[in-house]
């Protein structure tokens, strides 16, 4: 599937959690993340098991804790954090994955990838969700073309 068709599918889904929110926001990208998709009405859901509210809403400490459930992760830690996040979502039954990458290693796990994906997940391994519309402004449009050209967007996932 191409990274743009998945990008839309992950946007699709209304309830979403963002994983590495921190109490600490400034220009932290997992809250930029959080923030842009609560603005733009989806309902977003901030993990972080120490944190009690993030942004000034409840915090989980991991996805099982979210009452009703999520459709979609954005995950926002570190690596190697990401791989213990694809199998909750696994157990959980979570099919939408989207590790956070923009020109640093970002949140991108290549076992995490993996195992997702040999879990029926569509993990977008790179990019932000912030990047593709309905959720885009123009700085990350931009950013989306200069890291697409240079590999760091995946073409398809």
């Amino acid at each position: 599937m191409r990274t743009k068709a998945a990008a839309a599918q992950f946007l699709a889904s209304r309830r979403i959690a963002v994983t590495g929110v921190s109490r600490t926001a400034r220009g932290h990208g997992s809250n930029v993340v959080y923030q842009r998709l609560r603005d733009r009405g989806y309902q977003v859901f901030a993990i972080n098991p120490r944190a009690a509210t993030v942004e000034g809403d409840r915090c989980y400490p991991d996805l099982a804790a979210v009452p009703g459930g999520v459709d979609a992760v954005v995950i926002g830690t570190r690596p190697e954090a990401a791989d213990a996040t694809v199998r909750e979502c696994a157990q959980l039954g979570i099919r939408q994955v989207w590790m956070h990458r923009s020109l640093d290693a970002g949140s991108v796990s290549p076992t995490a990838v993996e195992y997702a994906r040999d879990h029926g997940m569509t993990v977008i391994d790179g990019g932000c969700p912030l990047m593709y519309d309905p959720a885009a402004d123009p700085g990350h449009k931009l950013m989306r073309c200069v890291l697409s050209c240079t590999g760091r967007i995946p073409r398809t996932v």
